[in-house]
Order: structure tokens, then C-alpha cells, then sequence
């Protein structure tokens, strides 16, 4: 069954009823047992067009075409960021905390390149939203607004721009991790969990990068 191109129309929805701004956001790492969680952010205004050609959730791409489409994306959405949360504060926050605090970090590099999030609309992918408990601490008026929408990575092009800006990007900082601790597959695993990664975190321990605390061993680094 083939999947249908992602398109603006829900974007196009927010900027009729107001929205100056609007915000896709995905989030790419949650299940890993190793490395980051990392959120994709693109800001996009009003007049936003031309989604690049084959554009999809991070999930459905190759790895080939994520980094194809890597600088097409980058280029249809100047305005974009990548926060993260390292495996340590994952370990001690707990994964949703931790996603929250990887978005904060994105929304503050979009600030710090001009991008005005108190007025813009988050959009986020799936059914919960775990991004407003961690606006918390900022004043009200800093606050954007979110929305959630359900498979928002598969049909709306701002939100499949981010997963493929936070896939690649995290992906490329498991690439490097690999050099720095060989013996974990994790140019092809990614960190995730597999048959390998576990075998080998048997065989040589839990690394600097590992989730301890959802491994079933104490770490030895």
C-alpha cells in the first residue's frame, strides 16, 4: 500500500483561523537504548510552499534518501533546530521529561536565531502532549501554543521535516559514538535495541552512552 505525499493542509488550517507561526515537531530516540533523544523543530511561516520532492516521516525513508533529503529540507525550512537530551538526563528524568527538555532546548536555538515561538503554533505528532508540562517554567506570555494530531509525522510536511531533521542528526551523532566506542553496531543499530546491541553489551559491558537504568545489568565503563 503506498502512503500519501505529506501536504500543508493542516497548516494551512492553522494560519486561516490566525496562527502567524507554525511549528512542526517530532521527536526521533524515544525507544533507543543507547545515545540521545533528539526533537526536530521547523519554523515556518504564513506563505509557506514547495515541499520537497518525496518527503516523508523519517521512518518510512531510507537512510540514503534521509541524507538526500537532509539539505532540501534544511533549505525549505531555514528556521529549524535540533534539541537534545542526553542519555544521563533520560536516565534521570525519565524519557518524557526528557523529550520535553530536548524541545525547550530547540524552541531557545529558534529564539536565539530571531524566530518570535510565542507567537507560533507546535505542532506535535501523535496524541499526547508532552511538550506543555515543560513550557512550565516559562513565562506565559513566551509560551507557543500546541496542538497534537495523530500520525502529524506521516500527513502534515512541517512535522515530517522535523523527524527527518531529527533522525539525521541523531543518527550522525551515533555514526561518530560508534569510533568512540566500537563494538555496538551502532552505525547500524543507531543505539536501538537488538539481538547484537544486547550480545555485545553482554560481552563488553554498558557503555558512557548506554540508558542504564533500562538495561538489565549495572553499567561497567
Amino acid at each position: 500500500m503506498s502512503v500519501a505525499d505529506p501536504t500543508l493542509e493542516f497548516e494551512r488550517a492553522l494560519f486561516h483561523d490566525g496562527a502567524t507561526l507554525v511549528i512542526g515537531c517530532d521527536e526521533v530516540g524515544r525507544g533507543a537504548i543507547a545515545g540521545p533523544v533528539a526533537v526536530g523543530l521547523g519554523a515556518f511561516f504564513a506563505d509557506v510552499d514547495g515541499i520537497p520532492v518525496g518527503l516523508r516521516d523519517s521512518k518510512l525513508l531510507s537512510e540514503p534518501r534521509r541524507e538526500a533529503l537532509h539539505p532540501e529540507v534544511l533549505a525549505w525550512s531555514p528556521f529549524s533546530a535540533v534539541g537534545l537530551a542526553d542519555n544521563a538526563e533520560v536516565d534521570g528524568l525519565g524519557i518524557i521529561a526528557g523529550l520535553g527538555l530536548a524541545a525547550l532546548r530547540g524552541l531557545e536555538a529558534l529564539c536565539e536565531a530571531g524566530v518570535s515561538v510565542e507567537t507560533a503554533v507546535v505542532v506535535l505528532d501523535g496524541s499526547h502532549d508532552w511538550l506543555t508540562p515543560a513550557l512550565d517554567g516559562w513565562p506565559a506570555a513566551s509560551r507557543p501554543r500546541v496542538v497534537t494530531r495523530v500520525k502529524a509525522d506521516r500527513d502534515c510536511a512541517t512535522v515530517a521535516a522535523a523527524s527527518v531533521l531529527a533522525k539525521v542528526h541523531r543518527d550522525r551523532l551515533m555514526i561518530e559514538a560508534d569510533a568512540v566506542h566500537p563494538g555496538y553496531e551502532w552505525v547500524s543499530n543507531k543505539g536501538y535495541a537488538s539481538a547484537s546491541h544486547y550480545a555485545a553489551i553482554g560481552r563488553m559491558g554498558s557503555s558512557a552512552l548506554h540508558r542504564w537504568s533500562w538495561l538489565k545489568q549495572p553499567a561497567l565503563f
